[in-house]
């Protein structure tokens, strides 16, 4: 109370908070983290799309448990094979497994198993580095084809005859009939001028490659499904005659590897074997083989 008029005392208490001011700096290392976490996500991003098909599976088989290995023997990747010894070539399969198992069955060669482990790499690297050159020729010549296809005005309206995929046996140019289009006359083994036109653009593409070729010949199923016994001959037949255009225009004929009629074998639309689009002409560049290491006593 006051005493004689005198104003009072006020006393405030003033409590202080310690500490950083919103919420301190615990956000900032979230942050960090949320960005460090997108630069791995990009980067991982990125080198999915710059690996080769190769290089995926070959990574896929790295990280796979060795209880899943499909084979028996070997290495069990890509170019897998059932380990050498002093026993001679010809051992192979499951006793030479069992001796791998049982260490105490023989006395390992330390030098040998690492040459041979070198000799392996070397050849893994080798055919890994081939497999990319090819993918990348196939790319590239598939881009030749489809920029011709573009800039010349008489390929332009046949772009649609043309299907360019790349299959296990290496790159496929198919010269495919479209409704009113057709590359061969009804019942007719040669090429008409629009064939001819796009089998001389093709022969442009393979040349640009040394990789042998195969040849198929495919027609179409009849109403109702079925696969008249002429077609065999008059598809290989037409295979023929597309291998003599070719050839006409410069293809080497020690390329050609093989020449075949599918008939109606093969439709290119399974669901509906009767459409003018399975009959076609196709052209394979082969991918070529890896060349395996000699077996030593063979």
């Amino acid at each position: 109370m006051a005493v004689g008029g005198d104003q009072p005392i006020i006393i405030k208490r003033v409590k202080k908070v310690t500490g950083g001011g919103h919420h301190g700096g615990a956000w900032k290392v979230a942050y960090a983290d949320f960005v460090t976490a997108m630069m791995a996500f990009f980067l991982l991003m990125w080198l999915i799309n710059t690996t080769s098909p190769e290089q995926k599976r070959g990574i896929a088989d790295y990280f796979a448990p060795a209880s899943v290995s499909e084979t028996t023997s070997g290495a069990g990747g890509i170019l897998s094979g059932t380990a050498l010894g002093k026993d001679g070539s010809k051992s192979s399969g499951s006793s030479d497994v069992i001796e791998e198992l049982a260490p105490s069955s023989r006395t390992p060669n330390n030098g040998d198993s690492k040459d041979a482990g070198k000799a392996a790499s070397a050849q893994d690297a080798a055919n890994a580095a081939k497999a990319k050159t090819e993918e990348a020729a196939f790319q590239s010549a598939a881009q030749s084809l489809r920029q011709a296809l573009q800039e010349m005005p008489e390929l332009a309206e046949l772009s649609k005859n043309i299907i360019i995929d790349e299959t296990p046996e290496g790159l496929r140019i198919q010269l495919v009939d479209q409704e009113g289009r057709s590359m061969f006359n009804e019942g007719q083994v040669q090429p008409n001028d629009r064939a001819k036109l796009l089998l001389r653009a093709v022969s442009k593409v393979i040349n640009q490659l040394p990789n042998r070729i195969s040849i198929y010949g495919h027609t179409s199923a009849s109403a109702g499904g079925a696969k008249p016994e002429g077609d065999w001959s008059l598809s290989a037949g037409r295979a023929d005659a597309s291998r003599k255009v070719i050839q006409s225009v410069g293809v080497d004929a020690d390329r050609v590897y093989q020449v075949s009629g599918k008939a109606a074998s093969e439709p290119l639309y399974p669901d509906d074997p009767t459409l003018p689009g399975n009959r076609r002409i196709a052209i394979v560049l082969l991918r070529e083989a890896p060349v395996l290491p000699p077996h030593p006593g063979l």
